[in-house]
């Protein structure tokens, strides 16, 4: 996985976990058009890109020491995974994967979280965001299947309101995002919008962001998700 640090006087700074494709890609791509995360970061100096795999909490701590002196005013926890097969049920889950899960998909995060709390806070902004998904609301499971992907988007779903709690007296916000579905290498072809929906969308809602707001899942489109 790739992460951006977005930086240019005067402008936000930006950090986005798993930018290298689907959401994380168009959270860069947005503010200036170009086709590709490399061609972004060598046609844009604003954009530096570093290695990072995040279910390794040793390099999240080494990159948050490399960027000490950086204010961020926005961090993006895009990185996730998709560990169901269309075969399991609950007799055949892979209990690996499901731990696997759990470590990019909530510890991760919360991880992120911790670690550039710094940063920051040292900011103007002040805002965690997180890309879940309606796929971790325990009101909306009428369907069941896909349990790794669910449980591990609802435990993120509850880090985060914890943390958002934890935070507001720090001024930081954190807001949780279900980015719709999407056609990405994740949502799949059959997917009901495009990413540029999506991050549009999402941006806008960042853009409008206060305080009181903090702890909320909602929408792209600014609709509150059920718990």
């Amino acid at each position: 996985m790739q992460e951006v640090f977005l930086w240019e006087k005067n402008m936000a700074t930006i950090l986005i976990t798993g930018a290298n494709r689907g959401l994380g890609l168009e959270f860069c791509r947005q503010p200036e058009q170009a086709s590709e995360l490399a061609k972004l970061a060598g046609q844009y100096p604003a954009l530096q890109v570093e290695a990072l795999d995040v279910a390794d909490f040793k390099q999240i701590d080494e990159l948050s020491g490399k960027l000490s002196d950086c204010g961020i005013d926005v961090l993006i926890n895009n990185a996730g995974v998709y560990g169901d097969l269309q075969k399991d049920g609950s007799g055949q889950l892979d209990y690996q994967a499901w731990t696997q899960s759990f470590v990019v998909n909530t510890q991760a995060p919360v991880k992120m979280a911790v670690a550039f709390l710094p940063q920051i806070k040292n900011s103007d902004k002040k805002l965690i965001v997180n890309i879940s998904s309606l796929m971790g609301s325990i009101t909306d499971n009428t369907g069941g299947g896909s349990i790794m992907y669910r449980s591990s988007k609802a435990a993120l779903n509850a880090a985060m309101k914890s943390l958002s709690i934890e935070f507001k007296d720090k001024s930081v916000g954190v807001l949780t995002f279900h980015p719709g579905w999407v056609k990405t290498d994740m949502g799949g072809p059959n997917a009901l919008i495009n990413a540029e929906q999506s991050v549009a969308g999402m941006r806008t809602l960042i853009k409008n962001f206060s305080l009181d707001q903090t702890g909320c899942f909602v929408k792209y489109d600014g609709t509150v998700m059920p718990w």
